[in-house]
């Protein structure tokens, strides 16, 4: 499994130079405000989507001022909906801390995550990186509507395949897609060029989500909960191709314990089950592969150096990950 410290390397000194100005952007004349965004930045991840970015800058042409603009940008908007979620999800811990709602309250969480938006809003229109924001914008209108397309459809429970890449384009891998094409941007690439990075990101966001749906039915040593999706009523696509691969009596049953016993840890177990026992998993790993692919072939009509390497290894770091 490859180490993401190893992936960071090339551009670890550009990562270190985001994060201070990542942590400036949030700078608020508001003690509380600036409590909240101190504490937002230390539970800070992986950082994924900044070296998304700036691999893409890399690619296109280099990084530049822009480039770390794009990579706030996109970090102020992201965590700005990620504030939001916790609030309508009544969820009261984020990657093992406690959200900020948990702890201010969801009054405060929601101001909070409003004055995210807005400073990524300025961010961009005081230093006139329109593109940059136009493409981000989209991100989040996109990820708005998959989130609502979701909700829709759970209330049915017997979506399609076509429904489940939908939604998962919208809600993931619009924000990844979102970050190449700002790095391509910042870098001064052409339209077509810009467009091609976007796609690229696209197809590994939909394999992300893909990859972090099968952790639903596997080991629960993944950070996850298993058996998370099936007590929120979310059909992804392993439960959705069982069920298309069942008989008419068993896809009723199935489709009853997620209705009616969602809750209910046997229950759950039985539904696991019937997916693996189906070929559920197989399947999405397969599905999972062919957006890798399609990726690696994006990459594949890029001169070989540094940057193609890393996001060859990002890609494969986000979408082989076992947790």
């Amino acid at each position: 499994m490859l180490n993401i410290n190893d992936i960071k390397k090339p551009i670890a000194a550009e990562i270190d130079v985001f994060e201070e100005k990542f942590k400036a952007s949030m700078q608020s004349s508001v003690p509380l405000l600036d409590r909240i965004t101190h504490y937002i930045v230390k539970r800070k991840g992986k950082q994924i989507r900044p070296m998304f970015v700036f691999f893409s800058a890399s690619i296109c042409g280099g990084i530049t001022e822009a480039s770390h603009r794009g990579a706030a940008l996109v970090e102020l908007l992201h965590t700005a909906t990620l504030v939001h979620d916790d609030v309508v999800d009544n969820s009261y811990q984020r990657r093992g801390f406690f959200s900020i709602n948990a702890l201010w309250k969801n009054k405060i969480a929601v101001l909070v995550g409003d004055y995210l938006l807005s400073k990524g809003l300025l961010l961009s229109i005081n230093n006139n990186d329109f593109n940059l924001l136009k493409i981000v914008s989209e991100a989040v209108r996109q990820m708005s509507e998959g989130e609502l397309l979701q909700v829709e459809k759970v209330r049915r429970l017997d979506i399609s395949e076509d429904v489940y890449y939908e939604v998962i384009r919208q809600k993931t891998a619009s924000l990844i897609a979102s970050c190449c094409a700002c790095g391509a941007a910042s870098a001064g690439a052409d339209d077509d060029t810009i467009e091609k990075m976007r796609l690229f990101g696209e197809k590994i966001g939909i394999a992300f989500q893909i990859k972090d749906d099968m952790f639903d039915f596997g080991t629960d040593d993944v950070g996850k909960p298993l058996g998370i999706d099936i007590k929120e009523k979310k059909v992804t696509l392993p439960l959705i191709y069982a069920l298309n691969n069942t008989t008419a009596t068993e896809k009723k049953r199935i489709i009853g314990l997620v209705k009616n016993h969602n809750d209910d840890p046997e229950k759950i177990s039985q539904i696991i089950s019937f997916v693996k026992n189906t070929g559920g998993l197989q399947y999405a790993e397969t599905q999972m592969r062919h957006y890798q692919q399609d990726a690696f072939l994006i990459l594949d009509t890029f001169p070989e150096g540094e940057a193609r390497t890393g996001l060859e290894e990002l890609v494969r770091y986000t979408t082989e990950r076992n947790k």
